[in-house]
């Protein structure tokens, strides 16, 4: 069982941004968990959304699958997927699988937050 943080934002330009905080281990335990969730907010919430890892102190291939996933689905829908406040021991893993090249990272909520509006533009 993971925890899982759930805050709306809404934009200046209107939009809906979902932003889930998950906390303790993103793995092969909880990733599915995680991936439901993120299913869910996409399909039902809003194609916006930030994922900040801030209190996730492990993440495994399947807890990064689960990312991956979240992030097609925003993707098929032409909603954005940003991911912020990596927390240090998690960073690691995403970069020596360089997956911090693929996904859009930001350092803080806020900046990611920002970051929502010049995306939906483009």
């Amino acid at each position: 069982m993971i925890q899982i943080e759930q805050t709306t934002y809404t934009t200046q330009d209107g939009n809906t941004v979902i932003v889930l905080t998950p906390a303790g281990r993103l793995d092969i335990t909880t990733a599915w968990q995680f991936r439901l969730k993120l299913q869910e907010c996409i399909s039902k919430l809003s194609r916006h959304v930030v994922v900040n890892l801030g209190q996730v102190n492990f993440i495994d291939s399947s807890g990064l699958t689960s990312l991956v996933a979240g992030m097609r689905d925003a993707d098929k829908v032409k909603g954005s997927f940003r991911i912020c406040n990596v927390h240090p021991e998690a960073k690691l893993v995403f970069e020596v699988t360089m997956m911090d090249t693929v996904f859009e990272i930001f350092e803080t909520e806020e900046e990611a937050l920002e970051g929502v509006p010049r995306s939906i533009a483009s």
